[in-house]
């Protein structure tokens, strides 16, 4: 993978060369948007190795906010500009840095938080092999999570029971709130999708399905990869 790190470098460091003019913009809006906060979001993130590193974004929610790292459309937390940077991926510009720095790469997993990574067992560690990505094929199949999670949330309040019974030992539903449903839909059914798709691009790696998943990001774009549609 020498290939991907020379290309990594090279285009980060042309990335922030181009656009550093967007940060200043950005962050000064965050700070008239969504006063009392930083304009950066620092947290710290599983990488490559399980080493942990600081992952930066702009921050999109309230500031002391509470509750779980898994985000619904319309969560509350989420403030209306931090959705608007969410939905242009505009947040995820200062990765840039983690990436010529080493930290992150421009295709591979996202990088989780401790508790997440920290489950993986057998092959699925093998995720860990590789360093944190802004986009990569689990980040396309899932660009719009949030809607997914907030759908499924609904259907479930809905009462759209044929929906529980395609999961085997599924809660009782209606003594859940939504934050909890949302958690339980990623824990069983999203993020173990997700470590299936990032272990396909560990064990299936190709530089030329890199640069392909890079400009459907860019493009919003869908793309043939493991066999389905991203």
């Amino acid at each position: 993978m020498i290939l991907k790190w020379i290309f990594d470098r090279l285009a980060a460091l042309c990335g922030l060369l181009l656009i550093w003019w967007v940060y200043p913009l950005v962050a000064i809006m965050i700070k008239i948007k969504m006063p009392g906060g930083p304009a950066f979001f620092v947290q710290k993130r599983v990488g490559k190795d399980g080493k942990l590193f600081n992952c930066h974004k702009f921050r999109t929610m309230t500031v002391n906010h509470n509750g779980s790292t898994v985000s619904v459309a319309g969560d509350s937390r989420i403030t209306p500009f931090g959705a608007k940077l969410r939905h242009y991926k505009i947040d995820e510009l200062p990765g840039l840095w983690d990436v010529l720095i080493g930290n992150m790469s421009f295709v591979g997993p996202r990088p989780d938080v401790p508790g997440y990574a920290d489950k993986l067992e057998g092959k699925d560690r093998d995720v860990l092999k590789l360093r944190p990505g802004i986009t990569g094929p689990a980040t396309l199949k899932y660009r719009v999570e949030d809607e997914m999670i907030a759908g499924f949330v609904a259907d479930i309040k809905a009462g759209k029971n044929e929906l529980v019974a395609r999961y085997e030992n599924a809660p009782d539903f209606s003594a859940m709130s939504d934050q909890e449903i949302a958690v339980w839909y990623n824990d069983n059914f999203i993020y173990p999708d997700k470590v299936r798709l990032n272990c396909y691009y560990y064990r299936n790696y190709s530089f030329i399905k890199d640069i392909q998943m890079i400009f459907a990001t860019v493009l919003g774009m869908k793309i043939e990869y493991a066999g389905e549609e991203i």
